[in-house]
């Protein structure tokens, strides 16, 4: 609806693709940062909705970062505008809390998103290791250092392989996993940095670092890995992507006990994930044609979000929670906890017709799920011994 490149906003539809934004104020020097993999089609009303991030998210934020105000209509039929062009604006953050609200609070009918000037220079370094744990472990490394990298991105051998041959992105395939870090910036800046970096990789235990040689190939490195969902559908009928959060510090506990937690439900995983922010992507390979698969790729994804809040992570980072998630929410939230998020949806929607039974687990759902756990001798998380 407007573009003003001197405040640096452009004010949108919610059906207005994510990619569309930065395409349009591409030649203002400008672009949008909050980047998902699927952004070449997710819509901005969407990405509100999930409060979605992307590669770029560890240094440019996720969407509630990058937007400065909202219009929703109520189930009322009020038109309301949430947030100001301003920094900030007065009383309660209403605009925060309806973005990643799934649709149970209001339909987003405007969105005024923030414009990130294109930085000066954008590199990106592929760093191969032979062990899964030791890639993760250089992960806290690099942020433990100070840096803040564009992104940093992560792939096991599964994921990186399957990416290069539907990709052609010159990953190395003998890799264990490989890790991508950009760095932006201004061109000395971003020189220092490669060179930072690459010391701290090689420190950590990477065999080898590579620095993308020129534009072209900084942009297949990325594209293997935005495309690594879809090439990861050649390797498996089917797969089930799951979306959880943890502390970067449990990267290499975690990622050893989604292999355990994969062998002991017979099935195959391939990570490809948001490494520097703990935004982890597992996808279980499985096939719906064969009997008591999908069972198993659906129990094993709940075995490693509920891991995921065991090691004080989140069940979410971007993918939302709605239908799929609802169980594990009774690990996630107390009684209390749960309750207060009903009082939120009452007090928008007080005959639950937006987007009903979605998000928020029911005491008796949980309880019916705590006992369910209980006696079958899976109880993951002490606090569904409560139930």
């Amino acid at each position: 609806l407007e573009i003003d490149p001197r405040a640096r906003i452009a004010r949108v539809q919610p059906g207005v693709r994510n990619l569309a934004i930065s395409e349009a104020v591409a030649a203002m020097g400008l672009f949008y940062a909050p980047d998902p993999s699927s952004q070449i089609a997710c819509s901005i009303g969407g990405n509100v909705a999930e409060n979605a991030g992307g590669v770029h998210c560890l240094k440019y934020g996720l969407t509630v970062h990058n937007i400065l105000k909202l219009e929703i209509i109520t189930i009322d039929g009020e038109l309301m505008t949430l947030g100001s062009e301003a920094l900030d604006s007065a009383g309660f953050d209403l605009m925060a809390l309806m973005t990643g609200s799934e649709g149970l609070l209001g339909i987003v009918t405007e969105v005024m998103v923030k414009l990130t000037p294109l930085p000066e220079v954008a590199r990106v370094l592929l760093a191969c290791f032979d062990d899964v744990e030791v890639a993760a472990g250089a992960v806290a490394t690099i942020m433990a250092a100070g840096v803040v990298p564009a992104g940093l991105e992560m792939m096991d051998g599964p994921a990186l392989r399957a990416a290069e041959d539907f990709a052609h992105a010159g990953y190395p395939k003998s890799a264990a996993a490989i890790l991508l870090c950009e760095l932006d910036g201004t061109a000395h800046d971003v020189d220092e940095e490669i060179a930072r970096v690459t010391a701290l990789l090689t420190r950590a235990g990477a065999s080898e670092v590579r620095l993308a040689r020129d534009e072209d190939e900084r942009k297949r490195f990325w594209a293997g890995r935005k495309g690594a969902f879809p090439a990861v559908g050649r390797i498996a009928p089917d797969y089930y992507c799951i979306d959880g959060t943890i502390p970067r510090r449990s990267l290499p506990k975690v990622l050893t006990e989604i292999s355990r937690l994969a062998e002991s439900h017979g099935l195959a995983v391939a990570n490809v994930f948001h490494a520097g922010d703990g935004n982890l992507h597992p996808l279980i390979l499985y096939d719906a044609g064969k009997p008591g698969d999908m069972e198993a790729a659906e129990a094993l994804g709940g075995a490693i979000l509920e891991l995921c809040v065991e090691v004080g992570g989140a069940i979410t980072g971007e993918h939302g929670v709605g239908r799929e998630k609802i169980n594990q929410m009774c690990s996630q939230f107390s009684d209390a906890e749960r309750e207060a998020f009903f009082a939120l949806k009452r007090a928008f929607d007080p005959r639950g017709l937006l987007n009903p039974g979605k998000t928020i687990p029911t005491l008796a759902r949980c309880a019916e799920y705590g006992h369910m756990h209980v006696h079958a001798g899976q109880v993951s998380h002490p606090h569904l011994e409560r139930f």
